[in-house]
């Protein structure tokens, strides 16, 4: 098989974001727009990814981490400058290079891998992805000869009148033999008005000396979207979202609204799960089978089991038992581990804790720094007082003990299995097992005390 390399062009500072970060960090879907050129490159089984770096160097290494080659362009001279800037990771390598913006995050593995074998297939000396657009306006237009190769690439502004009927586009995407490219290059002049080195003149350069030049067509031109500002920003996550909401429907997944729905790029759901309207889940999220997800919940870097139902509710962080019950407005906060058929109610706030298996907070409660056991009702406006301004301290309540409305337990602070806490109580002592503890200030009534107040 021939060896395949890959240059991402990843320099740009991005002025038309007019924004402090970097053009390629701008997420998609909740992921950077080089992280899924990255992550697509990669499932093309490329030998070796080299990335162009500039503008946000540091950034960009540290987001895409050591498994990938960089090279600098200090001076941002033009597309064919920066590629030029691979020829030492790359050049004199025998294979096939595809040279791909970090600024097109639609661009899929898939259609990657069609070109790179279209290039193959016809031992070309490069391969041009193109793409049918209704509105050409604005793109170069594809030329091509009878036989279907290239002829060559027209900008809009040097296009006639029957150039610009024409609705094949260069979308920017290439195929080279790897050898060809950099040797190319050295060839390729600044003599325009920019005073910048173009990658197309390549494409130009070969052609003239009777090369093979192709072109494949992309089957969906939304794929090939560049992002160069906030509305083609808005408008690649709009095209995201729906490609991953239209996947997991076709995986079994009911997606009650998808306008109005958010599923990042490393989501996964099992079949029969409902998600409805107003749902976003960022991140890491795995969420099991039969699931009831929304409406209005946010789910981030989460694990959630079969068969649970999260309602208006926050959950961050968190491991989630199977056929468990949370909310309305419920907040999951980091290390929440929740056993199965668990009830969190309305208003309750969890935060690195654990709760076992058929244990309830039903409403009104804080629980924080807490071991929780099987069966333990905690009841409405019970809280774990964790923290004494400096330090957080840790509340342990066994097997099937009752807490009381109400209740403060002072860490730390042990309640044994079996245990009662009596409604108003505030426990600033362990609690042996099977045993009833209470801890509020005796009832005191003084008859007619208003009347005879009233008197004086």
């Amino acid at each position: 098989m021939t060896n395949r390399y890959a240059v991402v062009m990843a320099a740009g500072k991005g002025t038309r974001m007019k924004s402090k970060l970097y053009k390629v960090l701008h997420p998609v879907a909740g992921k950077p727009m080089v992280q899924h050129i990255a992550d697509q490159l990669e499932s093309c089984g490329i030998d070796e990814i080299v990335t162009i770096v500039g503008h946000g160097a540091e950034l960009v290494k540290e987001q895409l981490g050591s498994g990938i080659s960089y090279a600098l362009q200090e001076e941002q001279l033009g597309t064919g400058h920066a590629v030029m800037q691979a020829e030492e990771a790359l050049g004199g390598k025998e294979g096939t290079t595809i040279v791909v913006s970090g600024d097109t995050p639609l661009l899929t593995a898939a259609t990657m891998d069609k070109l790179l074998e279209h290039h193959e297939k016809q031992q070309a000396k490069a391969t041009i992805l193109t793409a049918h657009a209704e509105d050409p306006s604005g793109y170069g237009r594809v030329l091509r000869e009878r036989d279907d190769s290239v002829l060559k690439i027209v900008e809009q502004k040097d296009a006639d009148e029957r150039e610009k009927q024409i609705r094949e586009i260069n979308t920017g995407t290439y195929c080279f033999d790897n050898r060809t490219l950099f040797e190319t290059l050295k060839q390729v002049g600044n003599d325009n008005a920019q005073g910048e080195y173009y990658l197309p003149d390549v494409v130009g350069i070969l052609h003239d000396k009777g090369e093979e030049i192709h072109a494949y067509q992309s089957e969906d031109f939304n794929e090939t979207m560049g992002v160069n500002d906030r509305a083609a920003l808005s408008a690649a996550e709009k095209q995201m979202k729906l490609r991953i909401n239209e996947h997991w429907m076709r995986e079994g997944v009911t997606i009650v609204d998808p306008e109005q729905t958010y599923i990042g790029t490393d989501v996964t759901i099992g079949a029969d799960t409902v998600l409805e309207p107003g749902t976003i889940l960022r991140g890491e999220v795995s969420i099991g089978a039969d699931c009831h997800i929304g409406p209005h919940t946010e789910v981030s870097e989460s694990r959630i089991a079969d068969g649970t139902t999260i309602r208006q509710s926050v959950v961050h962080q968190s491991s989630i038992g199977a056929r468990v019950q949370i909310g309305p407005f419920a907040h999951l906060r980091p290390e929440t581990s929740l056993g199965d058929d668990v009830r969190v109610g309305n208003f309750v706030e969890l935060k690195k804790m654990t709760m076992g298996n058929k244990s309830k907070a039903s409403h009104l409660s804080y629980l924080g720094d807490a071991e929780i056991g099987s069966g333990v009702n905690v009841g409405c406006g019970s809280i774990t007082v964790n923290y004494d301004g400096k330090n957080k301290f840790l509340t342990t309540i066994e097997d099937d003990a009752f807490i009381g409305c109400n209740s403060n337990l002072i860490a730390p602070v042990t309640v044994g299995a079996g245990s009662y806490v009596a409604a108003g109580s505030t426990i600033t002592d362990d609690v042996p097992g099977e045993s009833l503890a209470i801890a509020r200030e005796r009832q005191t009534i003084k008859n007619g005390y208003l009347k005879n107040k009233d008197s004086h």
